[in-house]
């Protein structure tokens, strides 16, 4: 920070600051401060076009999938997304790359003094100021006004109707697979979760929603005719008509809404990436002409062809292979599992798993049991740096109590220990057959990326 003006000069000068507010997992169940916020910046949140995505799984691969597709058709974009893997410039991304740390700390910087009205407002009326991720997405916004951006693909932090990034209304909403997750505050029920998630669609928008469990099927439905949006769901108006395995991903050939794409190469493992890129081609489809007007398929497969995704399914390091997987809730497990299995041919497998004490540690681990059953498997567990992290201890403890076999458990506080414990495992196979999965909450697959040299997400 210099002392000529006190004003943050790196990023990490940045993020120190917002991580002096309330934690990400503290968010605030409000809107009113953030549209205060717009409105004394100018209103950011009007100043383009946005593709607004939500859902329990797969949101961050269905924007960079929608986002892909945009730029190939000539728009710029800005991408938001959350949490970050390794540096929190990745939430705010131009063009498909972060944003540059220089445009990052400046617009932060001309956007602080405003940010200390609303505080200002909120502490005299007795309400907590606003939280490390109320920031964050002003600054999103902000950011891409200044750009300025053609169109911005932004996926919500929690939930859909209080979520911060629901001052910006999208032109087309994006629900992508609906299940059980943060269940202490979005209800118990898939209904209770879609209705909290429905508050992202629009009057006058449309809805481009994933295949879904009959309730909140309804309950999105429901939402959309009452608001005058139009609706797409998949599997009856969209989706994968088939799909072949391919060196690195799979081959896709999607019915979208105006047309039939086939042979789209995405670089990415397993059914449910398929089912993210139908219901991309859809959300292109509805923003690029209302869902009437078909895609060029050369562009489509470009842009494709080149999508990635980082800590989903993502190989990090071969001899032995080791994959991360930020699968964080027992229906993200099941599905990543299957996709494992489908398109490795491991003889061994060890799992090294940490979990956050906010997730249903013992459904994960119960799933793991029951995914990875016809292959041979080892479970290392371990927690990543945050204060939020259940003991590896603990895992162990409950991963015995369901029946694990004990010859099976490894602990390691330590995540690099415990990499390199499954690596020495899944190297004793002798023939490289053996592989590593590292899994769980994204801080523990954040930080395997940096230990395994993947730093840049």
């Amino acid at each position: 920070m210099t002392e000529l003006t006190g004003l943050p000069t790196t990023v990490e000068e940045v993020y120190a600051e917002l991580l002096g507010r309330a934690p990400e997992n503290k968010m605030e169940p409000r809107l009113a401060p953030l549209f205060r916020a717009m409105d004394v910046l100018g209103e950011p949140n009007k100043a383009f076009p946005i593709v607004h995505i939500t859902g329990t799984n797969g949101k961050t691969s269905t924007a960079r999938m929608i986002e892909a597709g945009l730029r190939a058709h000539g728009l710029r974009t800005g991408r938001y997304t959350s949490p970050h893997l390794s540096r929190v410039t990745e939430r705010i991304s131009i063009d498909g790359a972060p944003v540059p740390d220089a445009t990052f700390v400046r617009i932060w910087n001309e956007i602080a003094p405003y940010i200390g009205i609303v505080d200002a407002e909120l502490t005299a009326a007795g309400q907590p100021r606003l939280t490390y991720f109320e920031c964050v997405t002003i600054l999103g916004f902000a950011v891409f006004a200044d750009e300025p951006v053609d169109v911005a693909v932004i996926e919500v932090g929690l939930g859909g109707i209080t979520d911060a990034t629901n001052v910006g209304d999208g032109v087309v909403s994006v629900v992508t697979p609906i299940s059980l997750d943060h269940t202490d505050l979005l209800g118990d029920t898939t209904a209770d979760i879609a209705r909290e998630k429905a508050g992202i669609i629009k009057p006058g928008g449309f809805l481009v929603s994933a295949a879904q469990p009959a309730d909140a099927a309804q309950v999105l439905l429901d939402k959309a005719r009452s608001v005058g949006a139009e609706f797409r769901f998949e599997g009856v108006e969209f989706g994968v008509e088939s799909r072949t395995l391919a060196v690195g991903g799979q081959l896709v050939t999607v019915q979208g809404l105006a047309a039939r794409y086939e042979d789209v190469s995405v670089p990415l493992h397993g059914a449910h990436q398929a089912e993210n890129a139908a219901v991309a081609v859809a959300a292109l489809e509805a923003f690029l002409g209302g869902g009437e007007r078909e895609l060029d398929i050369e562009l489509l497969r470009e842009a494709f062809s080149g999508v990635t995704s980082p800590g989903r399914l993502e190989v990090v390091k071969t001899s032995p292979t080791i994959v991360v997987d930020a699968a964080h809730n027992p229906d993200g497990i099941s599905v990543s599992a299957q996709a494992l299995t489908e398109a490795f041919d491991f003889s061994r497998l060890v799992v090294v798993l940490g979990v956050l004490r906010e997730k249903d540690a013992e459904q994960i681990l119960r799933t793991l049991q029951e995914e990875f059953s016809e292959v041979p498997t080892e479970f290392v567990f371990t927690q990543s740096a945050s204060p939020r992290a259940v003991p590896a201890e603990e895992l162990a403890e409950i991963a015995l109590d369901l029946g694990f076999d004990e010859i099976e458990v490894h602990t390691e506080e330590k995540l690099d220990d415990a990499i390199a414990y499954a690596v020495e495992r899944a190297d004793e196979v002798g023939d490289f057959s053996g592989g590593v999965l590292v899994t769980g909450s994204i801080t523990v697959v954040g930080e395997a990326r940096i230990l395994l040299g993947k730093d840049v997400a």
